[in-house]
């Protein structure tokens, strides 16, 4: 028998690479080659995917805040003054994500109407003078 001769694989060019896989942050591209020869004519080992990592600017991370506290007390024992609640931020805006809003919310309120009895006019022209 005459000595068989293994036909090399016939291989396209490879694609270009693909688009990363994500828009931002750590993702995978690919690109691919096809077989060109016949199968039957011999064995062939060599890759047809290739796959590797890329990596675009990071992802931008909105701010993140707790729900808000349960409102103060009145700051006035009686006549108006006001009332606050409050937030934390959990998380930190990032690489372009959206900035915090108001953490601090302040209303007004009104307890009761504060005494002014005819005593109370005495004594506060005495302490005027």
């Amino acid at each position: 028998m005459p000595e068989c001769h293994t036909i090399p694989c016939l291989l396209s060019p490879w694609s270009e690479w693909s688009d990363c896989s994500v828009t931002c942050g750590k993702g995978m591209r690919t690109r691919q080659r096809m077989l060109k020869s016949a199968a039957e004519l011999g064995d062939c080992n060599e890759e047809l995917e290739q796959a590797e990592k890329c990596m675009l600017p990071e992802c931008p991370i909105d701010c993140e805040l707790t729900e808000w506290s349960q409102w103060s007390e009145c700051n006035t024992s009686c006549g108006k003054g006001h009332m606050i609640r409050t937030r934390m931020i959990k998380v930190e805006p990032q690489f372009g994500g959206a900035a915090c809003p108001e953490t601090v919310q302040r209303t007004k309120c009104r307890v009761r109407k504060c005494l002014r009895g005819p005593g109370m006019e005495k004594r506060r022209w005495k302490e005027a003078r």
